[in-house]
């Protein structure tokens, strides 16, 4: 290929446009990024070549360099794995060849920390060198191709690259970055090795760097003794050492590692920019034999919910990297952990489809799954962890780690717990221990903070259920009228207003023992908590309205499945709800929402015989517009609309006017 001009993809000059005004707060972390992108092409050859041994050629031992030339005011991250051909050189480096990408560049901000996190998490942090360079060369050869199909790639970082084919004897890659006048810290030594032992220790490939030692100055005049030396300085040597441990972190003793070295590897392998909320580091043996390094992040992803995101974490098999995104590994519903397993009983030649198949691939399935439920428990435990007195009048002292727990729980619910919720679904296994989890708001408590054990500790005497609301929002459920005689006789209910509520508690029908009531379906039994006097009251009521429901079934019976005399509401006229095994409108309205059929059910119409209203309603000659108005307003109180609104409005201004 001769050399030949290409431009970026929009998306790309867009990116390179924020990178070079200091995207990243924190400038070192180029080398990070870069690094990383030379240890996964790596573990990319050491994949590929278990089918095929020759892509080594003849330099079986992986390894990263970096080396730095002061007089041309390069630096140079060199690595011997996968490499690119020309056209994986244009398709990798000139386009973010990811789904999602206009979502990506939807979410970036000009907000330093925000975008620098964006950047990890779509792969494309090689643009990051041009915090540091105003251009950049990268000269690649695929391994197995010949060493005339080189590639070398440059670009000044503005709208367009050049490419061409060169001679490159080495496979793999080197990124060559030259360094703007405000980078001269990156050529030196100390510099670069004190970033490498911060971002990139526990990159198990060695990264190598050439020795250097002091020379002193030579005399101006060497039969002078007296005479003045010329400086001296650090001379690179000619050998390379190893300047990171070069061993897996997760391979280590926890005891060797420190918080701040498992954070930081977290940021390398998540690409995030925060530390994570905790982490749990364990080997298992027995029947079924792995390591595993799991991390629960304290900030959901943007595209948590982008079903074409694959989601999972990493695979090594003995310590090989196998594959990145192993979702076999962990359940859909904590798609959220990043992490590492390495097994030791995995074939190394494994697939995704072998993946689904494994008896061994389950079994460590549910060993991650209990750890990471393991790890949610132990924060929620210590979330409203205080200082209490025992029983010999002394303060218990609260230890320094639990302390630090203090409020994490919360935080990760808000970020995660609509997904904790698919897993009642799921599964079926841990339940009830994902039921404990479950965090709510309340009549009691706006904050989502109430769980069932909570709920069933403060339930009135002869209480027999727990009772919900599901709603669009929290306003909505608050002020619904279903809950009007709970608030009249001091009955806590649970207003749950995620998306995936109506969905998960169809697989949740009670907790401890004590059943689930939704106070939007079937007619309200409140048992014990319900006088005889009340009772009395509302059967004859119901009887002396009897005409009046008649002629309302008949109004409205191409809306109302029934229409009956309520117990549940005290100031509003009307309501609507399903019968017990029915489904809900509000889960009807979000399945056609979503463009999914639901099916056709109609819901039963409540009425309030003591409202004015609905009083008004016998012997009215605007019975038929009265009734469809209350139906409709009906509707209109729980978030939905009527089916005709025009209709709606004129009948409200008829009988206004």
């Amino acid at each position: 290929m001769s050399k030949q001009t290409l431009s970026f993809q929009a998306e790309v000059a867009q990116l390179l446009h924020l990178v070079t005004h200091s995207l990243y707060s924190n400038q070192e972390i180029f080398l990070r990024e870069l690094i990383s992108n030379a240890s996964d092409a790596c573990d990319k050859l050491r994949f590929e070549a278990l089918n095929n041994n020759a892509l080594y050629e003849d330099a079986p031992n992986l390894e990263v360099r970096v080396s730095f030339d002061k007089d041309a005011r390069t630096l140079t991250i060199q690595d011997n794995g996968i490499g690119m051909s020309a056209q994986e050189a244009i398709d990798h480096l000139g386009t973010i060849a990811k789904s999602g990408t206009k979502d990506f560049m939807g979410k970036l901000t000009g907000d330093q920390k925000q975008d620098a996190q964006l950047i990890g998490q779509f792969g494309v942090g090689f643009y990051s060198g041009f915090i540091v360079a105003d251009k950049i060369t990268v000269e690649s050869r695929r391994a197995g191709l010949k060493a005339d199909e080189g590639v070398r790639w440059v670009s000044g970082g503005a709208g367009d690259f050049e490419v061409e084919t060169i001679t490159r004897p080495a496979r793999g890659t080197s990124v060559i970055l030259h360094l703007r006048d405000d980078a001269d810290e990156y050529l030196s030594a100390w510099k670069l090795k004190s970033v490498i032992g911060k971002y990139s220790d526990h990159i198990s490939l060695p990264i190598l760097m050439e020795k250097e030692e002091w020379k002193d100055g030579e005399l101006i005049n060497p039969g002078d003794e007296n005479g003045g030396r010329q400086p001296g300085g650090m001379v690179k040597t000619g050998e390379w050492e190893t300047v990171n441990k070069a061993s897996a972190l997760w391979t280590r003793p926890k005891k060797d590692i420190t918080e701040e070295q498992y954070a930081e590897f977290y940021k390398t392998i998540s690409h995030d920019h925060e530390a994570p909320l905790t982490w749990a580091h364990n080997r298992v043996e027995g029947n079924t034999e792995y390591t595993q390094l799991l991390y629960i992040p304290a900030k959901a992803p943007f595209d948590l919910w982008n079903r074409d995101k694959k989601a999972g974490v990493k695979l090594y098999v003995k310590r090989v990297f196998i594959m990145d995104d192993a979702e076999a590994l962990m359940p859909s519903y904590l798609r959220f952990v990043k992490g590492v397993i390495d097994s030791a009983d995995l074939p190394l030649n494994v697939s995704r489809e072998l993946l689904q198949e494994s008896r061994d691939v389950r079994a460590i399935r549910e060993g991650s799954t209990k750890r990471v439920l393991s790890m949610l428990e132990d924060l929620a435990k210590h979330d409203k962890h205080e200082a209490t007195a025992g029983d010999d009048g002394v303060t218990d002292v609260v230890d320094a780690d639990d302390k630090a727990k203090e409020g994490k729980y919360t935080a990760f619910y808000a970020e995660f717990g609509a997904v904790l919720k698919e897993g009642l679904g799921e599964d079926f296994g841990n339940r009830e221990r994902l039921a404990k989890l479950l965090r709510f708001a309340s009549t009691a408590s706006d904050s989502v903070s109430v769980g069932f054990a909570d709920y069933k500790a403060r339930m009135k005497e002869g209480q027999e259920a727990i009772y919900y609301i599901t709603a669009d929002s929290l306003a909505a459920a608050k002020n619904s009228p279903q809950l009007e005689v709970f608030k009249k006789k001091g009955i806590e209910v649970l207003l749950m207003t995620d998306r995936v509520d109506e969905w998960a508690l169809n697989y949740l029908h009670d907790f401890d023992g004590t059943p689930l009531q939704s106070v939007a379906k079937g007619a309200v039994d409140l048992g014990k908590l319900q006088d005889e006097a009340e009772k009395k009251a509302a059967e004859e009521a119901a009887e002396a309205f009897k005409p009046v429901l008649a002629k309302l079934k008949e109004a409205l019976k191409d809306k109302a499945e029934d229409v009956r005399v309520t117990t549940r509401l005290v100031d509003s006229p009307a309501c609507l709800v399903v019968q017990d095994d029915g489904m809900s409108t509000q889960l009807a309205r979000m399945l056609k929402q979503a463009g999914q059929k639901a099916p056709e059910t109609k819901p039963v119409l409540e009425v309030n015989a003591e409202h004015p209203l609905v009083k008004k309603l016998d012997g009215s000659v605007h019975f038929h517009d009265l009734a469809h108005i209350l139906f409709d307003q009906a509707l209109l109180a729980e978030g939905g609309l009527p089916d005709d609104p025009a209709a709606y409005v004129k009948r409200v201004n008829a009988l206004l006017a």
